[in-house]
């Protein structure tokens, strides 16, 4: 799978990019349906988190496992962020109905352990369809040049916006997605997922790519804890493979 010219220069312009009809309606269904067969994840109780996490499924899931790894969402990938990559970890993201927590302005790579990481980005699954009242993201265009700030409050409205106030008056593109659909973003990229006001669960399936040479700062995370790694060890082996065998070329910024 290729994407074209544009929408290479608009993910490498404004941070994201949609890709519509990536997986058909009926493999989205059958991902769809392995992650709401995950522990408690079909589960209508309250709650104030802004969603339910499910972290490394391509570990325990062989179904999931074939998603995480698919050349559908690694190939493009590669052609975006322009170097070599590994995954980092994937998650499975999951809104329950009417659940009225929004998750907050915020970046990822603030909360990685990472040392010379510059094109991490995630790919984005909607298992079901994303409509803006179920809880689609909204991003920030041209946030990904914004580097160097601390990992913001998920809970907290306009946590990002205190930390750099310059944010608080870009641009912001809501992108509604099918089952199917993909968007890819940078882990610098400023974005946001609305409340659930559906009867139905928001499903989304997440893979996180890092840089193919990326160094561990030392910092806990769930997904480094009690691994061994030191500081300045390169996260590679089998936790976190290769995606391609092939060379994704080169780029600058």
């Amino acid at each position: 799978m290729e994407l074209s010219e544009e929408s290479v220069e608009h993910y490498r312009r404004h941070g994201f990019v949609r890709v519509p009809g990536v997986l058909s309606a009926a493999e989205a269904a059958g991902y769809a349906r392995a992650a709401a067969e995950l522990p408690g994840a079909s589960s209508t109780g309250p709650e104030m988190r802004p969603f339910r996490q499910y972290v490394n499924v391509w570990r325990t899931s062989a179904v999931l496992r074939a998603l995480t790894l698919h050349p559908k969402l690694s190939a493009p990938a590669h052609q975006l962020a322009g170097v070599p990559l590994r995954l980092w970890h994937d998650q499975v993201l999951v809104k329950p109905p009417h659940h009225e927590t929004a998750t907050e302005f915020h970046q990822d790579h603030p909360y990685w352990p990472h040392r010379t990481c510059r094109h991490a980005l995630s790919a984005w699954v909607a298992l079901v369809d994303v409509p803006a009242e179920s809880g689609c993201m909204t991003f920030l265009p041209g946030s990904h040049t914004h580097t160097g700030l601390r990992p913001q409050d998920l809970h907290k409205e306009g946590d990002l916006f205190e930390i750099d106030p310059e944010l608080r008056w870009s641009e912001r593109v809501t992108v509604p997605l099918r089952a199917g659909d993909i968007t890819f973003h940078n882990s610098y990229t400023g974005h946001m997922a609305l409340p659930n006001r559906t009867d139905a669960a928001r499903l989304a399936h997440v893979v996180i790519y890092m840089d193919a040479d990326t160094v561990y700062d030392g910092r806990p995370h769930p997904v480094t804890d009690g691994v061994g790694l030191l500081p300045g060890d390169r996260l590679d082996g089998d936790l976190f493979p290769p995606l391609t065998s092939a060379a994704a070329g080169s780029r600058s910024e």
